[in-house]
């Protein structure tokens, strides 16, 4: 993560990049709107568990397995190819998230670590801890060059301090950062985009942003497209403040998309359609 200048913040002085004031008051416009539809006074349980699996859905997309909405919920077996296991990873991590917000701001690493274990499903030596030195990294979408062992442990560490000493940056900028820095440094050596898609959605729950969970930023990405997810990475890992602030907008218009979709499902309820 690079900010434009030392702070004791760093998070927060993102915060007064240009437009990304504009794109939280519009995140929190459009999360308003979800919260204040009739059905969720009654049915908020049905429309979380239809966010989680939507936003499942859509990290599984970005990773490779996009299928369509209907198959993921006939499907009861997902050890089949490697697509189906990409999306039983998405599935298992969107179930654990709710069961890590208690530990994430306490300790991080422990909570990456455990997302891990929950994606790759196995108990292999590479598995719930940061790569190491010379490990091959699958990650298909994700391109650019590896950091290091050594440097993603101590961005690992940093970030780490980050969540835990707490931040008067908005939710948004935060979900953001955790999100773009985990991607850029896949500290695992598998499902790195499926968890860093994961612990955005924790920022998100956890800060109080969203907390029923029904915003799901996942469904926002897919909707975006690889193409427009790729191009703003690639302004996050740019470091400059014209990159992260357009990193910032684009995560905030995934969880405006995410939050748009559960109005829609809302609004089926209501209509008795779904």
């Amino acid at each position: 993560m690079s900010t434009t200048g030392a702070t004791a913040d760093p998070l927060a002085a993102l915060g007064s990049l240009p437009g990304v004031a504009e794109s939280v008051e519009s995140v929190r416009k459009a999360v308003d709107r979800v919260y204040g539809h009739r059905v969720m006074r009654r049915r908020s349980n049905e429309i979380t568990s239809e966010a989680a699996l939507r936003g499942a859905r859509g990290s599984a997309a970005l990773s490779g397995a996009d299928w369509a909405l209907e198959e993921v919920r006939r499907r009861t077996d997902f050890s089949g190819d490697d697509e189906a296991r990409v999306m039983g990873a998405a599935l298992r991590l969107s179930a654990e998230a709710g069961q890590l917000l208690s530990i994430w701001r306490q300790s991080p690493l422990r909570v990456l670590a455990r997302m891990h274990l929950v994606a790759a499903a196995d108990k292999a030596d590479q598995v719930g801890r940061p790569r190491q030195q010379g490990e091959p990294v699958d990650e298909p979408l994700i391109g650019q060059p590896l950091p290091g062992a050594a440097e993603v442990s101590g961005r690992l560490e940093g970030l780490s301090e980050l969540i835990i000493a707490g931040s008067a940056a908005p939710a948004l900028v935060t979900a953001a950062v955790v999100h773009g820095e985990l991607l850029a440094l896949r500290p695992f050596v598998s499902h790195n985009g499926l968890i860093a898609r994961t612990a955005e959605r924790i920022v998100l729950v956890g800060s109080g942003l969203d907390p029923k969970s029904v915003c799901p930023a996942e469904v926002g990405h897919a909707e975006l497209g690889r193409a427009a997810y790729l191009a703003a990475f690639e302004g996050y890992l740019s470091g400059t403040a014209e990159g992260m602030a357009a990193w910032i907008a684009h995560c905030g218009r995934a969880v405006e998309l995410g939050a748009r979709e559960s109005t829609a499902v809302c609004e089926a309820l209501q209509r008795g359609a779904a």
